[in-house]
């Protein structure tokens, strides 16, 4: 292919790529409602998930919020597919959570990242999706771009800072264009610079048109980035409600002491 033939063939995937940005929230609708329904999750003779249901459309950041041990990152897990309830379902616009993860990604507290470059890592998992090679050149130019980790692309993934390897494992995940992502508590153990990098690429994700399901153990930081809230204690989702709502006046006992900073049993 001649220079000229492949320049233009590039501009022709930016251009589809942009055009599949823009059409993103419709599509997302595709894959919403996420539909929770009587989930149990059992583990060494304890139910740590006991009975959950709750319904999420399209639209919003929410915020899964609760003490340490609630079952918040478990829960991000049951809903990806990676793990299988005791009883109850998780359903993606009608489907089993394992037929969604074509548009639900997800990226853990601790990045998973391989011996490669930053740039490696994003190409191999959209390799790994059938993503063509044009294609794939483009969408990690354009994730390296939105994270702010261009200049850094071609240094070894594992010596990055941990915010900037954080950022790259959501870089990673939105190249793949989900129309949902789950985010266990991205900015745990973050300085304030680092945290605010990750909170402008999450809101940068959210205006493209994706839904985000975050946990998160701060305070500020959900205010900040919910539109609703999903407060969990000992297993049970107790409120699901507007952010502004849950922040003024939450309804249940739990949920008042945990926004005190009152520990919970």
């Amino acid at each position: 292919m001649s220079p000229i033939a492949a320049i233009a063939k590039a501009d022709a995937v930016a251009v589809a790529e942009r055009s599949a940005a823009g059409a993103r929230r419709e599509v997302a609708s595709g894959v919403l409602p996420l539909v929770v329904s009587k989930l149990v999750y059992c583990a060494g003779g304890h139910r740590l998930l006991d009975e959950i249901s709750f319904t999420l459309r399209a639209g919003a950041n929410t915020m899964l919020l609760g003490p340490n041990g609630a079952g918040k990152s478990l829960l991000l897990r049951l809903c990806h597919g990676l793990l299988e309830p005791e009883r109850g379902s998780v359903s993606w616009g009608g489907e089993g959570a394992k037929h969604a993860h074509r548009w639900v990604s997800m990226v853990f507290q601790k990045p998973v990242l391989l011996r490669r470059s930053a740039a490696a890592n994003i190409d191999y998992a959209l390799a790994v999706k059938g993503v063509p090679r044009v294609a794939r050149k483009v969408r990690v130019n354009t994730a390296l771009a939105d994270a702010g980790l261009e200049h850094l692309a071609r240094r070894p993934a594992r010596v990055l800072s941990g915010g900037e390897q954080q950022r790259l494992a959501i870089a990673r995940a939105w190249a793949s264009q989900p129309r949902v992502l789950l985010l266990d508590e991205p900015t745990s153990n973050l300085d304030p610079a680092a945290t605010r990098a990750i909170e402008t690429l999450i809101q940068s994700i959210r205006r493209a048109g994706a839904r985000i399901i975050m946990s998160t153990h701060d305070l500020a930081q959900a205010r900040r980035l919910g539109d609703d809230v999903l407060f969990i204690h000992k297993g049970r989702v107790l409120e699901h409600t507007p952010a502004g709502d849950f922040f003024e006046c939450p309804r249940s006992a739990p949920a008042r002491a945990f926004l005190r900073g009152d520990l919970l049993s």
